[in-house]
């Protein structure tokens, strides 16, 4: 067995630059450059410009097909701390945002250390000191509840340590879900922390990765916010970032640099990338403070699934979770909050769920649409389904909902655990939903 990145390559003479086909123990055949990795995690550069992680243990055979540039770390910025100036962590999770190409070495690397941050971004020697370090390596949908209690132990021993707040660059594929889970484990938080990733890597000219580190940074050294929240780009400009709620932010788009908006929701604030001026849009929000004393709560019931309702649907859908033991779920209805229960047909989708609820499990309904909010009463179909104890989760998102019910189940007991579900807990549930609010901006 590979202990490290290091024994992987000798034992399959390779070496950083070299241009191999990975096959995952799956079957899945990858093609890319190595760069820079560490530990147990092999980090390739692709084709399309961004970077993967692939962990050591799921490699079934490595083959080099091509030499690439020699890779070397660019010469670095030592920057001196500035007493003046307040220390921000930064905890690097994987992603594009803290990698990219020296074109004038021909390098592909990481920037972990602080000095590899300055050498990329020199703003922000002019914002804060920084503190930097990796916490995981990993592809960002490859990302477990286990990850999350890593990051949540490293934001835990920066405040500590007394940072002013903390960044985390994360990849942008569930970058939401993770500021959803991090805001439920955490309560009180004394310092602001901020989730930013980079929808193009930072070796392209059309890279948002120093906007969206660079106004972080702003937000965290000059303003007196605190929990946790997202920075990414409020436009497809280059002008400002959107300081965006943990728990009704979604990404809606692929590829556009804007891919965050708050959905039901608006920003927290806006942050000019020039200037660094913050615009607060809200004024109800927490503040920061060293009397703030936090409380962490980490755990994950890993029995909880989601389940989406589609045309044709069969009982075994349903009957999975019954039968895989599973303590909840969440189940994404259509419109308003129907599923296809109806029918003669349909009779025993119903009863599937009926039995899951008597079993002791539990089940909260959301709605495919992006906007608007369920309701238990509107039609019969709506009460049929919460006659059986199905719990109508307002307008939170599904994603949210199932962060939420898996962090309740680790952490409560099932009966509390349903009174909380419909509890507006950190912002993930709105009082009202305005008919503005389908509005994108």
């Amino acid at each position: 067995m590979t202990k490290n990145i290091d024994s992987f390559l000798k034992k399959h003479s390779l070496k950083e630059g070299d241009v191999v086909e990975i096959t995952e123990k799956k079957g899945n055949s990858i093609k890319g450059t190595i760069i820079p990795s560490k530990e147990k995690i092999l980090a390739l550069k692709l084709e399309n410009g961004y970077n993967a992680g692939i962990s050591l243990e799921k490699i079934k055979n490595a083959k080099k097909i091509g030499s690439g540039k020699k890779v070397g770390k660019a010469k670095t910025v030592e920057i001196k701390n500035n007493p003046k100036l307040p220390t921000i962590s930064i905890l690097h999770t994987g992603g594009t945002i803290a990698s990219r190409v020296d074109y004038k070495t021909g390098g592909v690397y990481a920037a972990f250390e602080a000095k590899d941050l300055f050498t990329m971004f020199p703003e922000l020697a002019k914002i804060a000191n920084f503190n930097s370090r990796l916490v995981t390596n990993i592809m960002s949908e490859d990302i477990t509840f286990k990850d999350y209690k890593t990051i949540a132990k490293a934001v835990a021993e920066e405040i500590k340590k007394g940072t002013k707040g903390i960044i985390i660059g994360h990849g942008t594929d569930t970058l939401a879900l993770t500021a959803t889970a991090l805001a439920f484990m955490f309560e009180n938080l004394p310092v602001p922390v901020l989730l930013v990733g980079a929808q193009r890597s930072s070796d392209r000219g059309s890279s948002d990765a120093a906007m969206n580190l660079t106004c972080a940074a702003n937000f965290i050294a000059k303003s007196n916010f605190a929990g946790i929240a997202i920075c990414m780009h409020h436009r497809d400009s280059d002008n400002e970032c959107a300081i965006l709620p943990a728990c009704k932010t979604r990404k809606l788009h692929t590829s556009r640099r804007d891919a965050f908006k708050a959905v039901n929701d608006t920003p927290i604030a806006l942050v000019e990338y020039k200037t660094g001026n913050i615009k607060f849009l809200k004024k109800n929000y927490e503040k920061a403070g060293k009397s703030r004393k936090f409380s962490l709560k980490d755990n994950f019931e890993e029995r909880t699934g989601l389940l989406k309702t589609y045309t044709n649907m069969l009982p075994e859908a349903f009957e999975f979770f019954q039968k895989n033991k599973y303590n909840g779920f969440v189940l994404e209805a259509t419109g308003i909050g129907q599923a296809p229960t109806n029918t003669k047909e349909h009779e025993k989708n119903y009863e599937a769920l009926k039995k899951f609820i008597k079993g002791g499990g539990i089940i909260a309904l959301t709605s495919q649409c992006i906007f608007g909010r369920v309701h238990p009463t509107i039609y019969t179909n709506c009460r049929r389904l919460a006659n059986i104890g199905i719990i109508f989760c307002e307008d939170m998102l599904t994603e949210t909902a199932f962060i939420k019910l898996a962090w309740l189940l680790g952490n409560y007991p099932a009966e509390e655990a349903k009174k909380l579900m419909v509890q507006n807990l950190r912002g993930e549930i709105s009082a009202c939903t305005e008919i503005d609010s389908f509005e994108i901006e």
